[in-house]
């Protein structure tokens, strides 16, 4: 059984969450599922306007679930549909950058420039 055919509950605070994000940022959306290692996936929601939003669930079933569960969402992959409108919120690159964020040599974002 493929892990696409697997069947799991979506966890309804995970589908309310991405469902209110999408309501109010558009009324479509594309979510790219993430593996990412022992944490679980990760659902990165790409909104109409731009803006991502995430949730991490256990495994991939349940992350197909929650994907089902919304509608007006598909799943995607990271195309140049979806990567040329996402629009990461000011100061996000430094969240993730970590230290990285901390040093001079590396150039701005470019939505902070």
């Amino acid at each position: 059984m493929s892990v696409e055919t697997q069947t799991a509950p979506a966890p309804a605070d995970i589908v309310s969450s991405l469902r209110s994000f999408v309501a109010e940022h558009g009324e479509t959306a594309k979510a790219v599922i993430q593996p990412v290692g022992y944490v679980g996936v990760r659902i990165t929601v790409v909104a109409e306007d731009g803006v991502l939003g995430d949730r991490v669930v256990a495994d991939l079933p349940t992350a197909y679930a929650v994907v089902d569960a919304l509608p007006n969402v598909t799943v995607s992959g990271w195309e140049r549909e979806v990567a040329s409108i996402a629009t990461p919120a000011q100061g996000h690159w430094k969240k993730m950058a970590g230290w990285v964020a901390k040093q001079t040599r590396f150039p701005k974002a470019r939505n902070e420039r």
